[in-house]
Formats: C-alpha cells, structure tokens, sequence
C-alpha cells in the first residue's frame, strides 16, 4: 500500500510540475510551457520538443510537448518547430529536417519532422 500511495503522489508532483508552467494565456512572445499531448496547441504557438512523461498518463505514445509562443516576435525571427502543428499566419517554412526531439509518434520514422519557420511580416 505504501508503494502505491508512493506512485500516486508522484504522479500527481509530475502532474503538478507540468502545471506549474506559465499558462498559454499569460506566455509572454518567446514563452514555452509544457503540457500534456490531449491540450490541443493554441493558435499563435508551435509544439517545440515531445517525451513521455508518466504526469500524463501511459503508454507507449509521447504524451506530453512543449509549446513555444511565437506571437509578437519580431520580423525577421527564426525559429525552430515541430511539424506536428501548422505555422501560425505570418510565418513561412524556410526548411525541414529530422529532429529526435520531435518524434510524435510511437512509430519510429527517419522523415523531416520539424520546421524551420520565419517570421515574415
């Protein structure tokens, strides 16, 4: 029984730990948080690395991502991005390529699976 309270409350610190992040909401241009992979990215950010993280469950699927805001940066700022959401508006893909930090799925795949995004206007 100890160990089981053990696991749930660390669970529930990891869980806390991704909640801690600063709120999308309040994410100044630049700002990354972490969240679990069933929040949908909101729009003007982009998912910038993904890992498993047992604050969000199981299994075998990467489960949680980082989100960068990219609203309010300036024209002219490259960053790099995971192809897993689409670029907000006033961003172009300059390249795409394979990042390890971008894997999305359990399914193994050497495909280009991040951008390279400028900010145009």
């Amino acid at each position: 029984m100890t160990r089981l309270r053990t696991a749930c409350l660390a669970a529930g610190l990891a869980t806390a730990a991704l909640g801690l992040a600063v709120s999308p909401a309040e994410a100044a241009p630049g700002d990354v948080t972490n969240v679990c992979a069933s929040t949908l990215t909101p729009s003007g950010f982009v998912d910038v690395q993904w890992w498993n993280s047992s604050g969000c469950g199981s299994g075998f699927e990467p489960n949680a991502k980082q989100i960068k805001q990219l609203t309010g940066l300036p024209v002219g700022t490259v960053v790099n991005a995971c192809a897993s959401t689409y670029q907000p508006a006033g961003w172009v893909q300059v390249s795409s390529y394979y990042s390890s930090s971008c894997r999305y799925s359990a399914v193994p795949s050497f495909n280009n699976n991040a951008w390279q995004l400028k900010r145009v206007s």
